[in-house]
């Protein structure tokens, strides 16, 4: 049988993963999920741990006001609120799409750029300002916070057992950012769902996931791996024209709440 094992969420855009026991869906995913993002304060483009590595040591938790908790190592934690709907808008470029969304204000900016090392600025995406997903995937209205591409990863556990094997040593699953992890199933089965039903939510598999370099980080300590893995393997045995492909982003149609253990129904 086929269960959803772990809950992954990703408050801050390439901050620390937050590990759940359960938790609610709106329109754009998992509720909180990359709502909030690093952007260069000059230009405006989204930063990530693939040139900044460490902020995979950022850890940034949702509070219950809404807003964002930050706490990094050498770092006093700080809470920013949740930016009001007239608060200061500010451009921003993540991948092709150029946006413009709410400021978390000077003091965020300021813990930030300490922990950057130059100037940053923390933003915020409401819901009616969110974007398109890529367009030749899914439904024309299908939307997404700062995550890539798409509102939800999903991977199977079978599948990273495999990819460990073939490495040599287990890896963390943290490494790939999902969301959704499903055990049960035989390897890489996932890549070949369309459609899928946890709890009372309908989910449509739109595309597989191309990896980066980012998979080389170790999310315990946030240094590279000297040998390039796992990437060099994904490289090796799922290479598509797109790049090395390891899980499926979703969308989820219709909101509801999703807790680990919850059965998986393939549908399609």
């Amino acid at each position: 049988m086929l269960r959803l094992s772990a809950l992954y969420r990703y408050p801050l855009k390439s901050g620390k993963g937050e590990i759940l026991q359960q938790v609610g869906l709106d329109k754009l995913g998992l509720d909180g999920d990359r709502r909030w993002m690093l952007v260069d304060e000059a230009s405006g483009s989204f930063l990530t741990q693939r040139a900044v590595a460490q902020m995979s040591q950022l850890s940034a938790l949702c509070n219950a006001e809404g807003g964002l908790t930050l706490s990094a190592p050498g770092h006093s934690p700080i809470d920013v609120d949740l930016p009001a709907s007239d608060a200061q808008l500010r451009g921003v470029t993540i991948w092709r799409d150029s946006l413009r969304v709410p400021d978390a204000g000077d003091a965020a900016a300021a813990w930030v750029s300490r922990f950057i090392g130059k100037p940053t600025r923390l933003v915020q995406v409401p819901l009616d300002r969110a974007r398109t997903t890529a367009s030749g995937y899914g439904q024309d209205d299908d939307q997404v916070a700062f995550a890539d591409g798409f509102p939800l990863l999903l991977i199977g556990q079978a599948s990273l057992a495999d990819l460990s094997q073939r490495v040599g040593r287990p890896l963390e699953m943290l490494r790939f950012r999902p969301n959704l992890v499903i055990e049960g199933s035989e390897a890489f089965a996932e890549d070949g769902w369309k459609r899928l039903r946890i709890g009372d939510v309908e989910f449509r598999v739109v595309k597989p996931c191309s990896r980066c370099i980012m998979t080389t980080i170790d999310p315990q300590t946030g240094e590279r791996s000297a040998d390039r893995e796992p990437f060099a393997t994904l490289q090796k045995y799922r290479a598509q024209a797109e790049g090395a492909m390891f899980g499926q982003n979703l969308v989820n149609d219709g909101n509801g709440r999703l807790e680990v253990g919850m059965p998986v129904t393939v549908l399609e």
